[in-house]
């Protein structure tokens, strides 16, 4: 298939995915501000998130399932999620909600949709709640793997053989990461498992505290420089592309 597929960094980890003529969004965190975080980079424009044939959620933290970003999607709109989170959905008035555990395959249109496993863990907050931790394998005529939030884990091995994108996140919004996340190095280092064609990195520059511009803005933008530092030592033929929130790429 020659058709154009792209792929868009909306910000954090909402990308939306283009390929094989079906439109996925990843985690979609849509909104100007969130809690004490304030998007850094230019408001979403709602034409980047209409008409999408569905969502995918990797897991229940409120940066990557927020419910009122998920309402400027429509409640009919179908979310591919990790077991365990679809009660929350169900009572949050969503009603085309499919659970996923790891090793499970679903399709959307022309793609084919595996859950992978991922090293974070999923609770949601002030709820007791608590979900699996996901990534997804994208197949169609391009194979693009979002790995959600996780760090290194033994099985992204088996994800490699013909990969041809990795998004992989290389931070996260505060002035440290806690376990179940990978910094540029790490990242770097799961290349080497992975064995992507190309990498482009995700989960840094778009949500921060106020605060942190003060005295370590440097984390607003050199995680991905980083990453792509560290990427050329260990594996100089991966191509890496870096994406500011709201860039695209273009694969055929």
């Amino acid at each position: 298939m020659s058709a154009l597929n792209q792929i868009t960094y909306i910000g954090h980890a909402t990308l939306l995915l283009d390929m094989d003529g079906v439109r996925l969004l990843t985690d979609p965190l849509l909104r100007e501000r969130v809690f004490h975080l304030h998007r850094r980079s230019k408001p979403v424009s709602p034409s980047l998130y209409q008409d999408v044939d569905a969502v995918l959620i990797s897991h229940m933290h409120w940066d990557h399932l927020d419910i009122s970003s998920l309402r400027l999607l429509g409640r009919e709109t179908p979310l591919i999620v990790p077991a365990g989170a679809a009660a929350l959905l169900y009572k949050k008035g969503f009603s085309k909600i499919e659970e996923m555990r790891a090793g499970e395959t679903t399709k959307v249109g022309a793609l084919s949709i595996k859950a992978t496993y991922a090293e974070h863990q999923s609770k949601y907050p002030l709820s007791g709640l608590s979900s699996e931790s996901l990534g997804y394998l994208i197949s169609g005529s391009k194979s693009v793997y979002f790995a959600g939030d996780t760090d290194i884990f033994p099985g992204m091995a088996d994800l490699a053989g013909n990969l041809d994108i990795a998004l992989l996140p290389v931070w996260g919004w505060g002035p440290n990461l806690g376990p179940g996340h990978m910094n540029p190095e790490r990242a770097a280092q799961a290349l080497t498992l992975l064995h992507p064609h190309i990498a482009i990195p995700i989960h840094w520059g778009t949500f921060y505290p106020l605060f942190l511009g003060w005295f370590r803005g440097s984390l607003m933008i050199e995680p991905p420089q980083l990453f792509l530092r560290e990427a050329v030592k260990r594996l100089p033929q991966v191509e890496v592309h870096i994406l500011h929130p709201g860039e695209s790429f273009s694969f055929t």
